[in-house]
């Protein structure tokens, strides 16, 4: 497995990643209809494409995970929105494909593009305890602040800087 800086050339598999991580993530929790839209890979490619190579978005931390030559995990990691702390960083995409899972991908994408010294927060949906253990296991905690996103209930999580998780 290896861990790499995300190019604008892996717009389209980091599409493909998305995509089939959101499928099988949230269906039961999103509208069947948003999940299978015919339009949702190319409207994913064409957000990818933008947040690799658009300067609006040059702050981003934006990384993938490949096995054997195969995007298999994105994240992206960059400045909190306004309100934040100063220096917070916001975790916002992190997917894996689920035959990935427990092979230490998804703690290198995280370690990509969210420094262990960096206080950082995530929005994660819930139910969902697979993500939220990960999360845990990485020295973030449930704040109390919840929201609806696209229909999901998620709930945030935060981490202070200077973590000794793995």
């Amino acid at each position: 497995m290896t861990v790499r800086p995300a190019l604008p050339t892996d717009a389209a598999a980091m599409a493909r990643v998305h995509v089939a991580s959101w499928r099988t993530t949230y269906r039961g929790l999103m509208r069947d209809e948003v999940l299978d839209d015919p339009s949702f890979v190319v409207r994913r490619e064409a957000f990818w494409t933008a947040a690799l190579t658009d300067a609006r978005f040059a702050a981003n931390r934006v990384a993938v995970a490949e096995h054997e030559g195969t995007v298999v995990g994105i994240a992206m990691a960059g400045p909190a929105t306004a309100g934040a702390g100063a220096g917070e960083v916001h975790l916002f995409v992190l997917y894996l494909l689920d035959c990935h899972h427990g092979s230490g991908a998804g703690s290198g994408l995280l370690d990509a593009v969210v420094g262990l010294d960096e206080r950082a927060t995530l929005w994660v949906a819930d139910p969902n305890p697979r993500a939220q253990a990960f999360y845990r296991k990485h020295g973030f905690a449930p704040d109390g602040s919840e929201q609806v996103d696209d229909g999901v209930r998620e709930v945030h999580m935060v981490r202070a800087g200077s973590t000794t998780a793995p």
